[in-house]
């Protein structure tokens, strides 16, 4: 199963996300992430994402979640780990791959985001540490999920 980083920057009440731009995913907003490659860790793969995407150097970050997607385009799955940013450095910019917008914690567009966003970002904006299973149908919505909080990971 591949490995995979979400990160999320959140100032105050503001959460950084980008619109992707390319690839798998292209035309929805997400946090910043993407796949761990051989010979680097979940939390290094985390941080390189999130400067090779935006520009954003993580000094702090905490885990919140570890999902796995079962999507129709990747009937194998994907383990995400999830973090909360806390400190970075550098101004967000756009890349090729994605477009980075500041959004209001209360104006989060779930509505051009994945299916499974809406269940599992209250858990994340709360605080928790959660863990969870979600299937997709042919047009990437939600048809099955499991989702539970956990002590620790």
């Amino acid at each position: 199963m591949q490995k995979m980083t979400l990160v999320f920057v959140v100032k105050g009440q503001r959460i950084l996300l980008a619109m992707k731009k390319q690839g798998f995913g292209r035309g929805r907003w997400n946090g910043l992430g993407g796949k761990v490659k051989l010979g680097e860790n979940v939390e290094q793969a985390a941080k390189r994402e999130a400067r090779e995407e935006a520009g954003v150097k993580i000094a702090k970050m905490q885990k919140r979640g570890v999902l796995i997607f079962y999507p129709d385009k990747f009937p194998g799955g994907v383990e995400v780990h999830i973090y909360w940013v806390k400190e970075f450095t550098g101004k967000s910019t756009e890349t090729k791959e994605m477009k980075p917008q500041w959004f209001k914690l209360s104006e989060i567009p779930f509505n051009k985001m994945w299916d499974a966003d809406r269940y599992w970002m209250p858990f994340f904006l709360a605080g928790y540490k959660f863990t969870g299973e979600f299937v997709f149908d042919q047009k990437d919505k939600v048809i099955s999920c499991q989702l539970q909080r956990v002590k620790k990971f």
